[in-house]
């Protein structure tokens, strides 16, 4: 995203990928609110492996770059499906009567960012 000073800023977060969006959460407001709204483009960046070869001098690895547009999500029942969806992916098991437990107990004081991703690239180790 774009922060303070027009300065490239990135936060790491807990993410959840569906039909081409990334969903994920946020305080109401802060420096990660405070981007979303000055500037919709974003890029997002996950490390899917890592392995460090210390004999090689390198690693495995495996990544992907998204660029696309962030929203904050208004519509209450968008805001519902997108927390169920990173609430699911986080604790499969929980019964559903604690997850809305615990969603209704945050839902004032969190907020629910849509990522729509308009272009993807991804990068791995030939060993891989």
């Amino acid at each position: 995203m774009l922060g303070d000073e027009d300065y490239p800023y990135a936060v790491p977060i807990s993410y959840v990928y569906d039909n081409s969006k990334i969903y994920f959460h946020s305080a109401k407001t802060g420096h990660k609110t405070d981007a979303i709204k000055k500037y919709s483009k974003a890029s997002f960046c996950v490390i899917d492996q890592d392995n460090v070869i210390p004999e090689e001098y390198t690693t495995y690895y495996r990544s992907v770059i998204a660029f696309g547009k962030v929203r904050i999500i208004e519509d209450e029942k968008e805001v519902r499906e997108s927390i169920e969806k990173l609430a699911v992916k986080y604790h499969p098991k929980d019964s559903e009567e604690n997850r809305n437990r615990e969603i209704y107990r945050a839902w004032d004081s969190f907020s629910m960012i849509e990522f729509s991703i308009e272009h993807m690239t991804g990068k791995k180790a030939r060993e891989l």
